[in-house]
């Protein structure tokens, strides 16, 4: 997404980032990470913003930016984290501190269909069925309960 460089250039690194949307500062955890790699930071910055500013304020992204050896990078938006998609979906503010011993909350499984759905962008030729199986999962290691139906939640 960046100026598109003359003659070849290699991949030297990948930088994972969480940042809400909108929200993209020079500081921590943003500058430092793209900082060691060399990039413009500031330019980041108001490109994420600008591209993000049509989301929900507060909501937590994941990007993704491969660095390139001419200090060129492009960078991919990604959903959200499950977990802030179940605590979200479930009202809790953090998860159990003893999953399997006590519930933070509880979520319907049309609930997971949806996050479900969101996941799937990432992940398209993955089966929606696997998806919801792997939030099954990753709900019970919040110490989530998962409900049939919303009004059991």
């Amino acid at each position: 997404m960046a100026a598109k460089p003359s003659g070849p250039r290699t991949l030297v690194n990948t930088i994972k980032l969480l940042v809400n949307a909108g929200a993209a500062k020079p500081a921590p955890p943003v500058g430092p990470a793209l900082g060691q790699a060399g990039l413009n930071i500031m330019a980041f910055c108001k490109e994420f913003n600008a591209k993000t500013a049509n989301y929900k304020e507060g909501t937590l992204l994941r990007v993704k930016v491969r660095v390139f050896s001419d200090k060129s990078y492009e960078w991919d938006l990604k959903t959200p984290p499950s977990t802030w998609l179940i605590k979200k979906a479930a009202g809790l503010a953090r998860a159990a501190d003893r999953p399997g011993h006590e519930l933070s909350g509880t979520v319907s499984l049309k609930h997971l269909y949806e996050i479900a759905r969101v996941k799937q962008r990432d992940t398209p030729n993955l089966p929606l069925q696997s998806i919801v199986t792997a939030l099954l999962s990753t709900c019970r290691s919040m110490g989530v309960r998962v409900v049939a139906r919303p009004e059991e939640a």
